[in-house]
């Protein structure tokens, strides 16, 4: 039965899970398995097992890379599907106190596991994770286990594939993030490389677009330019016009200056 009413089962293609109404002996399902199984992303957080199973997780889920369930109520992960391609498994804040042998069988692929807050006590408990050959991420916080003497530094001893525990690497050293590096690690290189093509595609219609607008800046530049040499040229016309009508001007008062002595001899004879 549901948490509260409340589900959900995420994946990368976006499928949902809805509630399915609950009628008179009949038990609800907890989600719905989309159509198509080939999903790679589903997230189951919150749902109820029902005797360690959650109805519908089958293994024919077999492109499953990414698998959450956390707080479902599992006491332990034999009932798990066999899901040969999964990287990444969220197993928090469950009952599990045992049986990991069984991951090495059913998820042979693993890369991240987070087991934190379960009922794990002792190091022998974590012991069978060595057969998880890829294994390189494991998370064990508010488990029991994580109070024992030197735990950090016997648990690195006891699964030497390990690459970060608890978030840190043997130096302490804080691991990316997880949400970012996750299962992302293990997907395949085809979706990389679309992305890449969709980014060049992308730049490629922006550098021509950037070329289109230098081109016409350029033209627009020209036609500027041709528009500021026509009225220089005529400015200047005018300009020279009006220097030959006053040098006209001036050369009919100086023969004016001239003429009027001569008007004045003549008025005296």
């Amino acid at each position: 039965m549901c948490d509260r009413g409340t589900c959900k089962a995420n994946t990368l293609e976006k499928v949902t899970g809805h509630q399915r109404a609950s009628k008179q002996h009949q038990r609800p399902r907890c989600w719905e398995p989309p159509e198509d199984l080939a999903v790679k992303e589903l997230v189951l957080d919150n749902c109820r097992s029902n005797d360690g199973k959650i109805e519908g997780l089958t293994d024919e889920f077999e492109e499953l890379e990414f698998l959450s369930t956390i707080n479902v109520g599992l006491t332990s992960v034999a009932n798990l599907p066999k899901l040969n391609k999964l990287k990444k498994l969220e197993l928090s804040d469950n009952r599990i106190s045992g049986g990991l042998e069984v991951l090495a069988e059913k998820c042979p692929n693993l890369t991240h596991l987070n087991l934190s807050g379960n009922k794990i006590k002792d190091l022998s408990t974590i012991e069978p994770l060595k057969k998880l050959e890829n294994l390189k991420s494991l998370d064990l916080f508010n488990c029991e286990v994580t109070n024992l003497n030197d735990y950090r530094e016997n648990v690195f001893k006891l699964l030497p594939q390990l690459t970060y525990l608890d978030g840190y690497d043997r130096d302490d050293k804080e691991a990316p993030d997880s949400d970012a590096e996750g299962y992302v690690e293990g997907l395949d290189d085809d979706e990389e490389d679309e992305d890449e093509e969709e980014y060049d595609e992308d730049a490629q219609v922006v550098e021509d677009e950037e070329d289109e607008d230098e081109e016409e800046e350029g033209e627009e530049e020209d036609v500027s330019g041709e528009e500021e040499e026509d009225e220089e040229g005529y400015n200047d016309g005018e300009v020279d016009d009006e220097e030959d009508e006053e040098d006209a001007g001036e050369e009919e008062q100086g023969q004016k200056r001239k003429r009027e002595p001569e008007d004045e001899g003549e008025d005296d004879d």
